[in-house]
C-alpha cells in the first residue's frame, strides 16, 4: 500500500510517498509559496507510483478525536470546533483536506492526530484547575502535541541503546521552530509541556509558551485590544522573536546574533535553555528518575551548543556530555559519557503517521 504523507505549511507543501508496511520511501518533494492547494496537489510527483491513500499529521480536534481516523464530516467538524485553540494549524488542514478530497476523489484520507500519543497521560497530569464544566462541556484540558515525533523517539531511543522499552524512563526533547518536551515511561506519555493548545509550554519561535493568562487580560484592557489583536500578538510576535527582537525567532539567527554580542538574543537563548533544563528536572521527578534524554527536531538534532546549554547543571542527575561526541558526528548517536544516556536523534514523523494510517486502513 502506497501512502502519501503531506507536511503542510501556511505557504508550503512537503510530502513523502511511503510503501507500507515496510516504510520504503518511493518519492518526496517540496513546493514553496503555495497559494492554491489544488494546484499544488496536481504538482505532486510520485514517479509514476500510485497513491492508495493520503495520511495527514493533523493537530487538534479535541477530546473525541485523539487517535487516527478516516476523514469524515465528524473529523472536519471537530477540526473546525477547535480552530480557535490551534488557529494556524487547523486552518491549514481544513483547507488542505477539502482540496485533497476534491483533487483525489475516491482516495481514502486519514488524519493521525498529534494528541494520540499523549492520550495515556494520567488524569492528574492532564487536568487544569478550572470549573468542571470547562472540561466536561468544552474539552478544556491538557492534550499535548508533537505526538508523532515523541512516539518515534520512544521507539528509536531504546532500539539505539539496545534496551527494552518496558521500564525505560525517557525524556524526549523535540526542539525546533515549535518545541515541546515529553516524559515517557515504558513507551507511554506520562506528561508533556504543551497543553490545551500548541501555544503553551516552552517558548517557540514566534509563540509565547507558558504565560499567566491574567497578563493577557491586563494587556487587552491597557491597549484596548480585541481577541484578534491578541491572537496576532501571541502567535506572530511572541516567543523567541519577542524576547530577542529578531523577526522569525530562528535559533540559528539568535545564535549568530549572540556571538556578535546581541544581549537580547543571548537572553532569549538563556530563557529557552533554562526552561528545557527545568523541565528535564521536573520530569525526572515525575517518573522517579531518568534513564535517557533524547534531543530531536531541527534544533535538538543539529545544535551542539544548545544541547550543551540544556544539559549544563544537570550533573546531579548523572548527565554528562562527551564534548567530542556532542560537537562532531551525524545521524542517530549517543553524545554523553555519564550514567544517563543523552542522544541526538533525527525524528521521523512521516513514518509514524504512515504506520498509524496503515493500521486503520487494513483493519
Amino acid at each position: 500500500m502506497n501512502l502519501l504523507i503531506p507536511n503542510l505549511g501556511t505557504t508550503s507543501l512537503k510530502y513523502q510517498l511511503l510503501a507500507m508496511p515496510g516504510g520504503k520511501v518511493l518519492g518526496s518533494g517540496k513546493q514553496e509559496r503555495v497559494s492554491d492547494y489544488a494546484a499544488a496537489i496536481r504538482g505532486i510527483d510520485t514517479g509514476g507510483a500510485a497513491i492508495d491513500a493520503v495520511a495527514f499529521k493533523a493537530v487538534h480536534a479535541g477530546p473525541h478525536y485523539r487517535g487516527t481516523y478516516l476523514v469524515d464530516e465528524g473529523v472536519l467538524a471537530a477540526l473546525e470546533e477547535f480552530l480557535p485553540a490551534a488557529p494556524a494549524h487547523n486552518a491549514i488542514y481544513l483547507t488542505a483536506l477539502k482540496a485533497f478530497r476534491e483533487a483525489m476523489p475516491g482516495v481514502p484520507l486519514v488524519t493521525a492526530f498529534e494528541t494520540e500519543f499523549h492520550a495515556t497521560m494520567p488524569e492528574f497530569a492532564a487536568r487544569y484547575g478550572v470549573p468542571g464544566s470547562w472540561h466536561d462541556e468544552f474539552g478544556v484540558r491538557k492534550y499535548g502535541f508533537h505526538g508523532a515525533s515523541h512516539q518515534y523517539v520512544s521507539e528509536r531511543a531504546p532500539e539505539l541503546l539496545g534496551v527494552e522499552r518496558a521500564g525505560m524512563r525517557l525524556i524526549s526533547c523535540h526542539l525546533g521552530g515549535s518545541s515541546s518536551i515529553c516524559a515517557i515511561g515504558s513507551g507511554r506519555s506520562v506528561d508533556t509541556t504543551m497543553g490545551f493548545s500548541p501555544q503553551s509550554g516552552l517558548e517557540n519561535a514566534t509563540r509565547h509558551g507558558d504565560l499567566d493568562v491574567f497578563a493577557v487580560l491586563y494587556m487587552m484592557r491597557r491597549r484596548g485590544w480585541q481577541v484578534e489583536d491578541i491572537y496576532r500578538e501571541l502567535t506572530q510576535t511572541g516567543g523567541l522573536a519577542g524576547l530577542s527582537g529578531i523577526a522569525g525567532g530562528d535559533v540559528r539567527d539568535l545564535e549568530a546574533a549572540a556571538e556578535q554580542g546581541n544581549r537580547e538574543a543571548s537572553l532569549a537563548l538563556d530563557v529557552f535553555t533554562y526552561e528545557v533544563r527545568k523541565t528535564i528536572g521536573a520530569y525526572a521527578a515525575a517518573m522517579g528518575g531518568v534513564d535517557a534524554i533524547a534531543f530531536t527536531g531541527g534544533i535538538g538534532e543539529n545544535s551542539a551548543r544548545l544541547r550543551s546549554s540544556c544539559c549544563r547543571g544537570l550533573e546531579f542527575l548523572g548527565v554528562q556530555l562527551d564534548a567530542e561526541r556532542n560537537e562532531s558526528g551525524s545521524g542517530d548517536r549517543v553524545v554523553s559519557a555519564g550514567r544517563i544516556a543523552v542522544l541526538a536523534l533525527r525524528t521521523n514523523e512521516e513514518l509514524v503517521v504512515a504506520r498509524r494510517a496503515y493500521a486503520i486502513l487494513t483493519k
